[in-house]
């Protein structure tokens, strides 16, 4: 099978390769520490800022396995990252910059690796659109773990919150960057009594590309996926009609 989705060998880097990826922030139960959690599989456990892969539904396997979706996952680009962040539910996500290494499979946007060390956390905004400035408990978790969640000042309220650099030192040592206001729309007009200008026509609705993009990333693995699996219905196929000649007379 030829196209963009063509399998590709098994790979290996002893070099740190560059990833973009999404995580939700967390802390432990007992406060000593803090880690991450995905976004999509995997989301039931917590890794660390160092830490290897283990396969998401229990198997002993290395990851990441051909005959399986388990292993780390990564964007080539950062934009990749940020589209995905546009979706709803991601919203309350932090933008992960990560280097891959060890066993990993390379697809058309990303990869899926064994070993992984998060470098950088990039916090964004807050629900009601402000710079997140702390972190605060969600209400959110698994065994263990709270998730936490980007907020600002105003929305944190009273509510237990964590300092971006309490969390980078809990998280052992990683850079952590509010990055304000990366969306572009700006800071809210100064006089609340301004006249609003007028309202232009409602546009159509358009995709969302976070939606595009995460359908695009889970197309992209099932294709990887099916490919392998043909591949190795050829191998099964030609040692069967090896076995077969060897049989007549």
């Amino acid at each position: 099978m030829g196209g963009p989705f063509a399998r590709s060998p098994r790979e290996h880097s002893d070099e740190p390769l560059p990833g973009f990826k999404l995580a939700y922030p967390m802390l432990a139960a007992d406060g000593a520490s803090c880690g991450f959690s995905g976004v999509t599989l995997g989301r039931a456990h917590v890794y660390r800022a160092v830490d290897d892969a283990i396969c998401a539904h229990g198997s002993r396997h290395a990851c990441p396995s051909r005959w399986c979706d388990c292993g780390f996952y990564c964007f080539h680009e950062m934009g990749a990252a940020r589209d995905l962040a546009c979706e709803p539910d991601h919203r309350s996500a932090v933008l992960l910059e990560v280097a891959a290494s060890g066993r990993y499979r390379r697809y058309e946007r990303g990869l899926r690796y064994a070993r992984q060390r998060v470098k950088t956390v990039r916090i964004g905004r807050c629900d009601c659109g402000r710079p997140a400035e702390l972190l605060a408990d969600s209400g959110a978790g698994s065994v263990g773990w709270r998730r936490l969640l980007p907020v600002c000042r105003n929305c944190a309220a009273d509510r237990p919150v964590l300092r971006p650099e309490r969390f980078a030192e809990l998280a052992g040592g990683v850079q952590v960057v509010l990055e304000g206001s990366p969306t572009g729309l700006g800071d809210p007009p100064a006089d609340p009594t301004a006249a609003a200008p007028a309202a232009a026509a409602p546009a159509a609705p358009a995709e969302d590309p976070g939606t595009v993009a995460l359908l695009s990333a889970e197309i992209a693995v099932l294709h990887a996926r099916l490919d392998e699996t043909l591949v190795r219905l050829e191998e099964v196929q030609a040692r069967l009609d090896e076995l077969t000649r060897r049989d007549r007379p």
